[in-house]
């Protein structure tokens, strides 16, 4: 009986998985306006290198009140995508120095549901411009692609990315 009075209670300060310490405080408030002043010239900086790099292209490029820029490559008539519709694309997925990320396998597109599925909400703003047929590029900033850390994987931390993208069909959804 004494040993569950003294496991019991270490046992629940386990399972709150801070082993009985208090969380760290907050930072300070400068701290906090630091912070944001830093995230605010990070943006600005990135708008710049988005800039660049669509100047770079000699061609002009579209812009939505997020920042997501896009590009028709190729234009066919027909009703554009809209949420809740299945879309298959084909696309590479690059940065803004370049290097290739990743590209859908040749003859095999991918399929996602716009606004719904888990891929960056940039693109379902983008998807939503194209209708089928249609190619495009699409540049993304970070904050509507990976954010902060990237894909933990190919694309890096604060990372715009730049799509080339076709979208080959869009199916209703099941009712």
């Amino acid at each position: 009986m004494s040993a569950a009075r003294i496991l019991f209670p270490l046992l629940l300060l386990g399972a709150c998985g801070q082993n009985g310490q208090t969380p760290p405080p907050s930072p300070p408030m400068d701290r906090k306006e630091e912070l944001i002043d830093e995230n605010k010239r990070w943006t600005e900086r990135e708008a710049r290198d988005i800039d660049l790099w669509v100047r770079r292209q000699g061609v002009p490029f579209n812009r939505s009140g997020t920042g997501v820029r896009w590009r028709l490559v190729r234009d066919e008539p027909g009703d554009t995508a809209r949420p809740e519709q299945l879309a298959r694309v084909h696309y590479r997925l690059g940065l803004l120095s370049g290097d290739t990320c990743y590209t859908t396998a040749p003859g095999r597109p991918e399929d996602f549901r716009v606004e719904h599925d888990d891929v960056e909400s940039g693109l379902h703003e983008a998807i939503q411009h194209l209708s089928v047929g249609d190619s495009a590029v699409v540049v993304i900033p970070s904050h509507r692609a990976h954010g902060l850390v990237g894909d933990q994987n190919k694309v890096p931390m604060r990372s715009p990315v730049i799509y080339y993208i076709g979208l080959d069909r869009l199916t209703e959804p099941r009712r």
